[in-house]
């Protein structure tokens, strides 16, 4: 099954370079529906305001945390189902697991590259 590039994707990171380079890549991808939030809270109040078909977030942000931000979402039984990938250089086995445990889709670690991004984003969403 082909992903929807038209769907609304939310990145969450507290680096604007980091949401620049997402951006990039995701446009790279063909997705051009991309909003972008600074931290957990705004993003959570974001995805209950809004369709979003992907949320790509970092884990280290302040005041809610990206792990925060995921359990939120899963709780929620609107949003419980919303494909949720990390994209954080977090890479502690323990991260990862809890991570995962949590809900999350899938999980990336900075750097990475557009073929990294794919293959990640092909396993969740189907091909792109």
């Amino acid at each position: 099954m082909a992903a929807d590039k038209s769907m609304n994707v939310l990145v969450i990171d507290d680096y604007k370079t980091m949401i620049r380079i997402v951006r990039n890549l995701m446009d790279q991808l063909g997705f051009k529906n991309v909003d972008e939030a600074a931290d957990g809270a705004t993003a959570l109040d974001m995805i209950r305001n809004k369709n979003y078909g992907l949320v790509l977030s970092d884990w280290n942000m302040q005041p809610m945390t990206g792990f925060d931000l995921l359990k939120a979402v899963r709780a929620d039984e609107r949003t419980k189902n919303l494909p949720f990938v990390m994209v954080t250089a977090e890479a502690k086995t323990e991260n990862v697991i809890a991570a995962r445990q949590a809900g999350c889709n899938n999980y990336i670690i900075k750097p990475f590259t557009l073929a990294v991004l794919k293959q990640k984003l092909t396993s969740v969403l189907g091909e792109i």
